[in-house]
């Protein structure tokens, strides 16, 4: 069976910037496209970048028991890891790596367990935070403010993650994941 990798982070950290980067280093590992009930961003599409559904797709597969896990982050958007979608990959021969919240995250790893590793990727600071995800552009400046608040209570979960990296430097970080991640893979 294949492992599986959980990546964590408040939003901005460079999560999805270091999970594309291990993507492209020939582990084996595939990409568990999570569902949201949220509106596509720029040019994502459906089965790419999300499974986009509305609340009430949402809410029926969740009454259906289809996700491993989910949570509603803000009023009717939610995000989660369909059970199919981790089986695909698996039952395909990859091991599966997670883009998900750290809620998800802790969800995924009680799951799995051993088979699982979990990593938290920490933001330098939460002023540093603020400044990239202004730089993305993608949010209002209120979006923004709420993303701050919940990037500080989502720290407070780092130390139930298995491995912490900080990214204070983008490089160094991606160094280190991609070390725990091929450890991990070899035993």
């Amino acid at each position: 069976m294949g492992k599986l990798i959980i990546f964590s982070a408040p939003s901005g950290a460079g999560k999805s910037t270091i999970v594309n980067y291990l993507l492209s280093q020939n582990l084996n590992l595939k990409f568990s496209i999570s569902a949201t009930s949220r509106l596509p961003r720029g040019e994502e599409q459906h089965g790419v970048e999300y499974y986009f559904h509305t609340p009430e797709e949402f809410r029926s597969k969740i009454d259906n028991e289809e996700f491993l896990e989910y949570e509603e982050v803000y009023k009717d958007k939610f995000y989660g890891t369909l059970k199919s979608e981790v089986e695909r990959i698996i039952n395909g021969g990859g091991n599966v790596i997670f883009d998900v919240d750290v809620v998800g995250g802790c969800n995924i790893k009680k799951y799995y367990g051993d088979k699982a590793l979990s990593v938290f990727i920490e933001p330098p600071s939460v002023e540093e935070l603020r400044e990239r995800l202004i730089k993305r552009g993608t949010d209002s400046l209120e979006v923004i403010e709420a993303r701050i608040e919940k990037a500080e209570h989502e720290m407070t979960f780092a130390p139930q993650f298995d491995v912490i990296i900080k990214n204070d430097n983008l490089e160094e970080a991606k160094a280190k994941a991609l070390k725990v991640v091929t450890d991990f893979l070899a035993k």
